[in-house]
């Protein structure tokens, strides 16, 4: 089967290696999409640094290849294959102290870009032919975004803030929309920000002088009811979602394991609650219907499809010129 691996930052390998002994209780998955991040580029680059050679790959779609004895993953099923997977325990110590008692696929284990991958069943989440590939591989950012608005825990009409434009950004300002309260969009760049509005978010605030003043004048002068920081949207300040927040509100950093350096005077003194919600593979059935019922809509963003050859050229040009927010790059396998 073919494997692509990298060795080296910006030295994405091709080989060939045997097809992957079978393993009783796993699954075996051909791999027929990946969506590839700006994480995954930052790695391919060398800038998120990894400690081996590793396959590169997060977010993934597959069909299982055969038969497994899972009466729920028969062959031919389509899967979504989980970007996040328990860490194997060692029997040494407790996870609490010596281990993660999670891997990321691409970062700290190996991705999905190879043809095929045997997979524990709980590891992958059967597809309904109502959702399509595309919708599939962003459903891990669907769960990430569902789970910053239950932390959030706002009300019907409240104004909520959301900084950082990215996608689980905007994915999370229609999810708040669908469940009625009101989301203020805030980045600052402003070209995100007017895609922004083509997916349906009315509010939307460059983050500048002036954002306090809009703020307010949005809210009646109250300020927000609750907010999320986006920390891979790292050109925005950590201090924004405490800064637009009234008293007691809830706050949300949300993520998926950068490191940040956050100042907590201004939440003390505001004596808000912070929350902090990272990249897991919880409940992808929650997801599902998320995108099924019309809660959070992809339609505004365009998908650049290429073929697996040409992976190593997307994710350098990924790197030397970041893609436009509207566009979502997968690389085909099948």
């Amino acid at each position: 089967m073919n494997v692509w691996k990298l060795t080296a930052p910006g030295k994405l390998e091709l080989t060939e290696a045997e097809n992957p002994a079978r393993e009783e209780g796993k699954v075996r998955v051909r791999v027929t999409k990946v969506f590839f991040s700006g994480t995954d580029a930052a790695i391919y680059a060398g800038t998120a640094g990894v400690h081996r050679a590793i396959i590169p790959g997060r977010y993934a779609v597959g069909i299982v290849a055969e038969e497994s004895g899972v009466n729920f993953l028969p062959k031919g099923t389509r899967v979504l294959l989980h970007a996040v997977v328990n860490a194997p325990d060692t029997g040494t110590r407790s996870k609490d102290f010596s281990e993660d008692d999670f891997l990321l696929c691409g970062r700290t284990a190996d991705g999905y870009l190879r043809d095929l991958v045997n997979l524990s069943p709980e590891d992958v989440t059967p597809l309904p032919d109502s959702v399509s590939d595309e919708q599939a591989l962003l459903l891990h950012h669907v769960a990430l975004a569902k789970a910053a608005a239950d932390k959030l825990g706002v009300k019907k009409g409240q104004h909520v803030a959301v900084v950082g434009a990215n996608l689980a950004g905007v994915l999370l300002c229609q999810l708040l929309i669908y469940q009625q309260a009101a989301p203020i969009l805030i980045d600052e760049e402003t070209q995100r920000l007017e895609f922004a509005k083509s997916c349906g978010i009315y509010y939307t605030m460059a983050a500048d002088d002036t954002l306090l003043t809009n703020v307010a004048n949005v809210t009646g002068g109250r300020l927000v009811s609750g907010a999320v920081y986006m920390a891979s949207s790292r050109r925005n300040a950590p201090v924004i979602p405490f800064s637009v927040c009234a008293q007691h509100a809830n706050v949300v950093l949300c993520g998926f394991g950068e490191k940040l350096s956050v100042d907590f005077a201004l939440p003390f003194k505001k004596q808000l609650s912070v929350f902090c919600v990272t990249h897991r593979s919880d409940n992808p059935e929650a997801a599902i219907n998320l995108i099924v019922s019309g809660a959070v809509d992809i339609s505004p963003f365009e998908f650049r499809t290429v073929r697996a050859d040409d992976a190593a050229r997307l994710l350098a040009e990924y790197h030397d010129a970041p893609r436009s927010l509207k566009t979502i790059d997968v690389v085909r396998l099948v």
